[in-house]
């Protein structure tokens, strides 16, 4: 009876065992992230009807869109490249939205002066860029309204659209 070539080298036993361990391993991760992930999503589904029927279901959205929409220059490498953003604000109470709504022009002021400070580069490398200044300007908006309102009052500024050329 002939012997394979597993059975005669110890060695190769020991990397086909390394290798199921690790495919065994990465099998587990793969069950657990699902499994995670498919309770994480269920529990949700489940505590949403429960918060509601005591009273603490979150207000609805509110969007209030801010014209025109923003036009900012850059030069880059000797060119003229041109962003356009149009922005919505989302909040959950409409008294608070039409306090910050008296703040427009500070608001309006401090996202171009945001924007023309981004390099187009960054911009129109990737939608990360895109989502960091999405991000940034959340951020601007919240601290005008944290200022003068004295509470952030927008859950986030979205971009409706936003042109690159």
């Amino acid at each position: 009876m002939a012997k394979s070539e597993t059975d005669k080298d110890p060695a190769a036993k020991g990397k086909l065992k390394l290798i199921i361990l690790a495919v065994v391993g990465l099998l587990l991760a793969i069950g657990l992230s699902v499994g995670a992930t498919w309770f994480v999503m269920h529990k949700g589904e489940t505590a949403a009807p429960a918060e509601a029927a005591a009273g603490n279901a979150k207000p609805k959205a509110i969007y209030e869109a801010l014209s025109p929409a923003f036009v900012v220059n850059f030069n880059q490498n000797g060119r003229q490249r041109y962003m356009q953003v149009s922005i919505s604000l989302q909040a959950r109470n409409q008294a608070d939205l039409d306090a910050l709504k008296v703040h427009m022009p500070v608001i309006r002021n401090n996202l171009v002066m945001m924007f023309s400070g981004q390099g187009f580069d960054t911009l129109a490398g990737s939608p990360v860029g895109q989502e960091m200044l999405r991000q940034k300007a959340t951020a601007v908006v919240q601290e005008v309204a944290q200022k003068e309102v004295g509470k952030p009052v927008i859950d986030q500024l979205l971009f409706t659209n936003f042109v690159l050329q």
